[in-house]
């Protein structure tokens, strides 16, 4: 479906359809398993911490402990995530930044557990139940990385165990062999969005499927945020000029793809082959680290 404004919860008069039609059968199995857990392990892409989050998340979990994992954290602008870090530290969440498929990072996780549940493991040892494995729901919307969490965890230890007393057959447990145990969440969990940027952001990174987006207008945003916080990958990628990035967005992808020989009959440029080039180099990670978000100032302040 190609429309005009592709990221909007209406476009052309019909409803696009965000919300898988089990969202609210996998809230209800969220909150009936949290008491199988001890804490929550929440999956964020560390390009967009923010637009990768699910809104009904704090509700959900009803204050469960949380721990914020930055996933895909190669891909993501280094000083970008250390001020995520750092943000999320202040909100008083225990955070960290991994890449899941290859481990980098993950070996922190496990201090940070026990960091964030002393009080658990004291209260544990106190009933005679030392040892015990600490118990994490893994959350996060698709795209952010949950089943390479998973995986990278599990190793060849992978072992799902069922027929738990109180546990359905369709919740998947996985003992990982360091005292944790990871329960993946039922379904999918996807943010309910009505700000455009939030769904622009969510498309730069293939949250959502490219077929139903106006992949040339997708460009044109992507293309006014890397002029504005990269321009110097822009040139050195594209061969366009410090003049080429101060143009309207548009007119950059044109250049662009003049640059690139992407001609059509009368000398005209073909935008949209230009925009599938730009995306699928910013996919394969030729524009480099990128993030698309930055931590909210305090007060107004920066």
């Amino acid at each position: 479906m190609k429309t005009d404004a592709p990221l909007t919860p209406e476009t052309g008069g019909k409803a696009v359809q965000w919300f898988p039609g089990h969202m609210a059968k996998t809230r209800r199995r969220i909150k009936e398993d949290l008491r199988l857990v001890d804490a929550v392990v929440e999956l964020k892409d560390a390009r967009i911490p923010l637009s990768s989050t699910n809104p009904e998340l704090g509700d959900l979990i009803e204050g469960k402990k949380r721990i914020i994992l930055l996933n895909k954290a190669d891909l993501a602008d280094e000083q970008a995530t250390r001020d995520w870090l750092f943000y999320f530290e202040k909100q008083g969440f225990a955070a960290l930044a991994a890449d899941s498929r290859s481990g980098k990072g993950l070996q922190n996780l496990k201090k940070t557990v026990e960091t964030v549940l002393t009080d658990t493991i004291r209260r544990n040892a106190e009933r005679g139940m030392a040892g015990r494995p600490l118990r994490l729901m893994v959350v996060g919307i698709p795209n952010t990385g949950k089943s390479s969490f998973i995986n990278r965890l599990s190793g060849s230890s992978k072992a799902q165990v069922e027929d738990r007393a109180g546990v359905t057959r369709h919740n998947k447990w996985y003992v990982i062999g360091n005292g944790l145990e990871l329960l993946d969440t039922p379904g999918v969990l996807w943010p309910k969005f009505e700000d455009p940027e939030v769904g622009y952001k969510l498309a730069f990174t293939g949250g959502i499927k490219d077929q139903i987006l106006d992949l040339e207008e997708l460009a044109v945003k992507l293309l006014e945020i890397l002029a504005r916080d990269y321009p110097e990958r822009l040139k050195e990628r594209y061969k366009v000029t410090d003049e080429m990035t101060a143009l309207p967005p548009y007119e950059l992808l044109e250049q662009i793809g003049r640059k690139r020989g992407m001609l059509v009959s009368g000398g005209e440029v073909d935008t949209l082959r230009a925009a599938t080039m730009l995306f699928d180099e910013l996919r394969a990670g030729k524009l480099g680290r990128l993030s698309f978000e930055r931590p909210p100032k305090e007060n107004g302040n920066g």
